[in-house]
């Protein structure tokens, strides 16, 4: 082989390449025809050696040949092994987010898979949809609410019972692996003003009968509409209130409720602002909703494909209890921190 050559090597078990060398465009005019200098480059992801032969190429043909290289050498896919892509999706709101990136940050570490995060993509279907259509692999649901607003299956109260049978139906229509319970229940939570709560002696849903008909809620998109949400909730409480509810973004619930544009809303038993806004989540005391354990849902060609992602998801199971999911959420909320800095953190001191 005449002239001069380098030697591009790389890293993901490829044969190497060989190309024409360059020389330096500062090598004086002198020196530029007899003289071969040693050329090494490396990078996390390739390197390449070899010697440089002065005088062959014009500047114009040498910077062709050098953009050839690189071209070639990322058509080649040089680079770290693995570096096939996973997709976490989730829901539109803080704890969401948290729950996603938390799985993101779970498979990078315990893989050498990427991630592309896809959070706040929006409410239960549209989740859900993109799941089952291969659009996402992964992202974070309740088993209350794939119950009752997926599957269409009727509410039950034994947290067992609804996950098992949450587990088994999506298996079966939806070819969509349950994994075990991250360790909490996020239930529906009914929210009051801390001083109307005080004044009005509210300490559960049933206490607020007497002065709903002088109230108006407020409640999101998907609570309205769902069969474990606002009609069989309402009918089961015998609540009427002062007009249709007011339809909120869920970010704007607590604000709404703080600002008195409304004096009932639909939260969550994990948010973190709740106590902060000095607000109260009132009791279920008729036991209305079903147990929204969060778990994992994950597509089994995406496991089989990738068992790791398995492992990786089985390691969070009973990790994170209710406070430690409030506290998180607050957080973000609250103080308004970064969700991966809050997800590191946590991950850090659980060991993860």
């Amino acid at each position: 082989m005449s002239g001069s050559y380098f030697l591009v090597c790389c890293g993901a078990g490829i044969l190497p390449a060989v190309f024409p060398a360059l020389h330096d465009a500062k090598t004086p005019a002198g020196r530029r025809r007899h003289e071969k200098r040693p050329l090494a480059s490396e990078s996390n992801h390739f390197h390449f050696t070899g010697w440089i032969h002065f005088g062959e190429y014009g500047i114009a043909s040498r910077l062709l040949i050098v953009f050839a290289i690189l071209s070639m050498v990322a058509t080649i896919g040089c680079g770290k092994r693995g570096q096939e892509t996973i997709i976490v999706g989730s829901k539109n709101f803080t704890e969401q987010i948290v729950l996603g990136e938390l799985f993101a940050q779970q498979i990078e570490a315990h893989s050498a898979l990427r991630v592309d995060r896809r959070l706040n993509l929006g409410g239960t279907f549209i989740c859900h949809d993109a799941l089952v259509s291969g659009k996402i692999d992964l992202y974070p649901e309740y088993t209350g609410t794939a119950l009752t607003a997926v599957l269409k299956d009727a509410s039950q109260k034994d947290p067992a019972k609804v996950f098992q049978q949450v587990q088994e139906e999506y298996r079966a229509r939806f070819n969509v692996d349950v994994m075990p319970s991250l360790g909490f229940n996020n239930t529906f939570a009914m929210i009051v003003r801390g001083d109307d709560a005080d004044k009005l002696r509210l300490r559960a849903i049933s206490d607020v009968a007497a002065f709903a008909p002088k109230w108006r809620a407020g409640f999101g998109y998907e609570f309205m509409e769902r069969p474990d949400g606002y009609r069989g909730w309402v009918a089961a409480y015998g609540l009427h209130f002062a007009g249709e509810p007011r339809i909120l973004d869920l970010g704007l619930l607590y604000r709404a409720l703080a600002d008195r544009q409304v004096d009932l809303v639909a939260g969550n038993s994990t948010d973190g602002v709740i106590a902060s806004l000095h607000m109260v989540a009132l009791e279920d005391d008729l036991h209305y909703f079903p147990p929204y354990e969060a778990v994992p849902l994950v597509r089994r060609s995406t496991l089989e494909k990738h068992p790791e992602v398995r492992d990786a998801m089985a390691a969070l199971a009973g990790k994170i209890s209710v406070d430690e999911m409030r506290r998180m959420n607050y957080e973000v909320d609250g103080e308004h921190r970064d969700p991966a800095v809050v997800v590191g953190e946590f991950r850090k001191a659980k060991g993860l």
